[in-house]
């Protein structure tokens, strides 16, 4: 890691840029995949299976009786945890369902909202190096909690063409039913234009590689909606000279294992402290099956000397982390002068991997400095806001001289029309 010492407020914006991807051939390859699998539907999808991941798949629905099987591949333990997650993921997003009041703005003029749930949600899960089944708790809960009428999941499948049994039971405990073993970026663009196998959904939902990031902003040119535009995962913390090294150090590499484009950073007021972590990274390194990983990500992070505690969260405003880890006595005071920040962890034992998992909160969240104007996904995620309106004659009398003036002030004479011709009815 990179270690930065009282840097200039100037310099500061320039420090919280992160590693840039070369975008122009990315593009063009993204491209190609979408418009392949647009075109040629499930054809494409079997040549790039092949291609990419090695295999031929014949089917890419997972059989129901495979998803139902999968619980007996499961330890107990893992089944009994999983089920914790889920139940308190539930908990915390059942609690965001809420019907809006009804508002008279004048007499005669009601106002409303009403959430409806989307139609058709698309799941994208990363597999790879390591299924991440926690993000099927994470997106399918809410799916299932806000109502949606159907939800797929898509998936990369191991080099044997299967798909992880614990993913597999995750997503049973979600309630998903339809399970696709295809991956990368021709599965967004199977889920967003559909194929013979894979039906269209409204939007899509879910982290990925790069592939998968810039394939999820190039179907929603064409009219599919995304949840985020979300990239490599990032931590940020903020710690003081009472802050433990070693926890601050796990932390750190809890994110710097996820992929060696993660970016994790270490902000505080007190100078031997980036000492300390740095001595336990190394020592925590050698114990991580993943450290070759954890390494390069390192090779690509900071750590910041400022000058007070107010400084180091005016920096992670700035920086705007996916995760926000305050790990420091008076976390809770600090916490109150955060703007920009995926997910805030709170206090010494709030570790980021709680939320990865079981506290209940959701860990699709935007990276990339995303999080000044994204929020992370939750139950609203999957709702879409519908605005009603009741006017009676005596509303539309209080209100329509006002009417009338502004659409003759911006020359919409039909518009002006649509309201006299009410009122000479009155």
């Amino acid at each position: 890691m990179r270690t930065y010492i009282y840097p200039e407020r100037k310099d500061w914006q320039k420090l919280t840029k992160r590693p840039e991807l070369k975008r122009s051939a990315l593009d063009s390859v993204v491209a190609g995949i979408i418009e392949e699998v647009r075109v040629k539907g499930d054809t494409a999808l079997k040549k790039f299976s092949r291609e990419f991941d090695g295999i031929t798949v014949g089917d890419f629905r997972v059989p129901e009786s495979e998803i139902k099987a999968s619980a007996r591949k499961v330890g107990p333990e893992l089944r009994k945890a999983i089920q914790l997650a889920a139940s308190n993921i539930r908990k915390f997003h059942s609690s965001q369902v809420r019907k809006e009041k009804l508002v008279e703005t004048v007499k005669g003029v009601r106002c409303w909202r009403k959430n409806i749930a989307i139609d058709k949600a698309g799941l994208y899960i990363p597999g790879g190096t390591a299924p991440l089944f926690s993000t099927v708790l994470m997106l399918a809960i809410p799916a299932n909690v806000a109502g949606c009428k159907q939800v797929i999941l898509c998936t990369p499948p191991a080099k044997d063409g299967k798909v992880d049994p614990v993913l597999l039971y995750a997503a049973q405990v979600s309630g998903v039913k339809d399970v696709f073993r295809v991956g990368g970026a021709q599965a967004i663009a199977a889920m967003a234009y559909g194929t013979a196998s894979i039906p269209m959904v409204d939007k899509i939902f879910g982290p990925g590689n790069q592939y998968v990031t810039r394939a999820k902003q190039l179907v929603q040119l064409t009219g599919t909606a995304i949840d985020m535009p979300a990239g490599p995962s990032e931590v940020l913390i903020v710690a003081n000279e009472k802050s433990r090294p070693d926890f601050i150090a796990a932390d750190l590499l809890s994110q710097a294992e996820h992929g060696i484009d993660s970016q994790v950073v270490l902000v505080t007021d007190y100078e031997p402290l980036i000492e300390e972590v740095q001595n336990e990274i190394r020592e925590q390194l050698k114990q991580l099956p993943r450290k070759s990983i954890a390494k390069e990500s390192l090779a690509g992070s900071f750590s910041v000397l400022l000058r007070s505690a107010e400084d180091c969260i005016d920096f992670s405003n700035m920086y705007a982390p996916e995760h926000l880890i305050i790990a420091s006595p008076g976390a809770s005071e600090l916490a109150e002068y955060v703007r920009n920040a995926g997910s805030v962890f709170i206090g010494q034992y709030s570790c980021e991997s709680a939320g990865d998992y079981v506290s209940g909160t959701n860990h699709t969240l935007p990276t990339n400095g995303f999080s000044k104007s994204y929020s992370g996904v939750s139950t609203e995620s999957f709702l879409k806001k519908i605005t009603f309106q009741e006017i009676t004659g005596p509303g539309l009398k209080r209100i329509g001289k006002a009417i009338e003036l502004m659409a003759e002030a911006e020359q919409l004479r039909a518009h002006r029309n649509a309201v006299t011709i009410r009122l000479n009815n009155i």
